[in-house]
């Protein structure tokens, strides 16, 4: 197995774990809503051409914890990103040798 090929496979095999993980985190925006005085935090995301929101809560804790998911998603979603771009070198380089 060739260096390349290697890279290939690894490029392929990480690109697989981070589209699995990406599939169990929430997508979408947090939006503050006021009703009485309170705020109440909402997640919105597209489902289709529907826009939903869900109920996340008032506390901090709530909030910390899906602000905490969301930019992981961003995170991994550039690095698949960035992936892709590696592969698409992989197959240049590979198409050279």
């Amino acid at each position: 197995m060739t260096v390349i090929s290697r890279e290939e496979a690894r490029n392929e095999n990480m690109i697989t774990e981070y589209t699995k993980e990406l599939e169990t985190l929430p997508r979408g925006k947090i939006t503050p809503k006021t009703v009485n005085g309170k705020t109440y935090y909402y997640l919105y995301y597209r489902d289709g051409k529907k826009v939903v929101s869900k109920y996340i809560g008032k506390d901090e804790e709530s909030l910390t914890a899906v602000r905490e998911q969301l930019t992981r998603r961003s995170q991994i979603e550039e690095m698949i990103k960035k992936l892709k771009e590696e592969k698409v070198q992989i197959k240049k380089l590979e198409a050279m040798l």
